[in-house]
């Protein structure tokens, strides 16, 4: 990744240059430098990769039964407000849509 020599102010949008200054030579303010690459990371034996996701996987923390059911009794309660208040909306601009073409006959 490309990264700028020395961080500075950027000119603001319409800024005037101030009185006295010289103009710059354009390839004074584009000097970037690249940065070396990362040296690649040694690879894992396929044996060692299963033991750390079974590591990873201890730490995982699995909800309770409990909480399961808490929270899937939630989603289904929202489920019914959504589809009840869309229901409604829909119903509402039905109505309103048919009193508008009704107008104009």
């Amino acid at each position: 990744m490309a990264k700028a020599k020395s961080p500075g102010k950027r000119p603001q949008a319409g800024a005037r240059p101030q009185v006295g200054a010289r103009p710059q030579a354009a390839g004074a303010a584009a000097a970037i430098t690249v940065d070396s690459p990362e040296p690649k990371k040694p690879r894992t034996s396929p044996g060692q990769f299963i033991s750390q996701v079974r590591a990873e996987g201890r730490k995982i923390v699995w909800p309770s039964r409990k909480e399961t059911w808490i929270t899937s009794v939630m989603v289904f309660i929202m489920v019914i407000i959504a589809a009840i208040f869309f229901w409604i909306v829909d119903t509402g601009l039905g109505y309103l849509f048919r009193w508008i073409i009704g107008l104009g006959s």
